[in-house]
């Protein structure tokens, strides 16, 4: 039942029905109240739901020890002024086949979605639980590799949110999406997306930005399968500090360029002092080549300040990316990287790619411009002796370009 703590508020009636309750107000209510939500024994999104739509209350409580348990899609897009503060815990129930079915979709690489939030002005957090139940979804991934598997927070079309002190469980897919966003801020967020079986939590995203501009990810700790964060298409004016990387696919920009007809962008973002362990990659960025791929521009992006241990990958351009050497010659990339900056990264390499370190790898015919790379100091495991580098298809600046040597030329 939902319960308002403010001496301000009119009587309620409660009323049972089919196992539920609900709470049912008999005259106006005082706008600035706070609402309480508790577990029905059933399904809570539409008190959720009903709660958050509710312009007198100012904010929603879901208590220290209460579990929601989320049986249905919840669109809570449209909030204004709202203060949603997860003490306890928000659940998704893994009904699989009830998800497959009415999950909310995106065009977008085909993903899916628990829950959108959007509006204007909101804020969630309370140092609770939000969990997607992702092991029955890690296994059926693994048995059909064709499932949509939901995103655990979506914010569409927001403008002006902050997420904080919030810890993220189990999500069957991406963590967090934020589709056509402004003012987006994360922080103190803690993820950890881990299989309890021998089927791994794929494509587990810390975070994917999307179509969005001036969001800041700050103070979090992210244990996952794939990118830590990554930004995809028309992602701008991006800070990423402060974060602590494992099991991950690094800080990654893209992969961009991949849909014949559409122009992708991904400009001025900063990520600085992360710490990366056991990853695949550390500082990344993603480009399509080929026949019949789309086209953009990567400016102004730094990566600054890393940190990284036992990491395959530790310093990785890709403009080549899902592309054969050969076809990559006669069909460059046409997503351009310009302004690029991988300053003051350390640590050691995992030795997957025995002695190398970085690898900045161009598309030919001059599709990369005024890459910078400073104080890199990473190690490879010592059987396989001093660090190497690797480039190509680019003319490096900066103090630690003599350690690439001459690039190499193709096409």
């Amino acid at each position: 039942m939902r319960q308002l703590s403010t001496s301000l508020l009119a009587s309620w009636i409660v009323l049972s029905f089919g196992g539920g309750t609900i709470a049912a107000l008999l005259y106006p209510r005082a706008s600035g109240s706070t609402c309480t939500l508790s577990a029905s024994g059933s399904d809570d999104a539409p008190a959720f739901l009903e709660a958050v739509a509710d312009s007198s209350c100012s904010t929603v409580v879901v208590p220290s020890g209460t579990t929601l348990s989320i049986q249905s899609k919840m669109n809570m897009t449209g909030a204004l002024n709202k203060h949603i503060s997860v003490q306890g815990t928000v659940k998704f129930n893994p009904d699989i086949d009830y998800w497959t079915d009415n999950a909310f979709s995106f065009d977008f690489q085909d993903q899916v979605a628990f829950w959108l939030l959007g509006g204007k002005n909101i804020v969630l957090d309370g140092g609770g639980t939000l969990d997607g139940s992702g092991q029955a979804w890690y296994d059926e991934f693994a048995k059909h590799s064709s499932t949509l598997r939901p995103i655990l927070l979506t914010v569409f079309q927001a403008t002006n949110v902050t997420i904080q002190n919030i810890r993220m469980i189990n999500g069957p897919e991406w963590i967090n999406f934020v589709n056509e966003g402004q003012d987006i801020t994360y922080r103190n967020i803690t993820i950890s997306a881990v299989s309890t079986s021998k089927n791994a939590a794929k494509n587990t995203d810390g975070w994917d930005i999307f179509r969005s501009d001036n969001v800041v990810i700050a103070d979090s700790n992210i244990n996952n399968g794939d990118d830590c964060v990554s930004f995809k298409p028309n992602a701008t004016n991006i800070l990423v500090s402060n974060l602590s990387c494992n099991g991950s696919h690094g800080i990654s920009v893209g992969s961009l360029g991949q849909y014949e007809g559409e122009y992708d962008i991904v400009q001025n973002v900063l990520a600085t002092n992360i710490r990366m362990s056991n990853a695949q990659n550390g500082a990344r960025i993603k480009a399509w080549a080929g026949k019949g791929v789309g086209s953009g521009l990567v400016k102004n992006i730094t990566f600054d300040g890393f940190v990284e241990t036992n990491v395959d990958n530790p310093v990785v351009i890709d403009q080549c990316y899902e592309t054969s050497d050969s076809d990559c010659a006669k069909y460059p990339s046409n997503t351009y990287i310009q302004d690029v900056w991988f300053n003051n990264i350390s640590g050691t390499s995992s030795g997957k790619e025995k002695a190398v370190v970085a690898s900045l790898s161009c598309s030919p015919d001059g599709r990369c411009s005024n890459v910078n790379v400073n104080d890199i100091n990473v190690t490879p495991p010592s059987k396989y002796g001093a660090a190497e580098y690797s480039c190509a298809n680019v003319e490096l600046s900066g103090d630690a370009a003599s350690l690439f040597g001459t690039c190499d030329t193709t096409g």
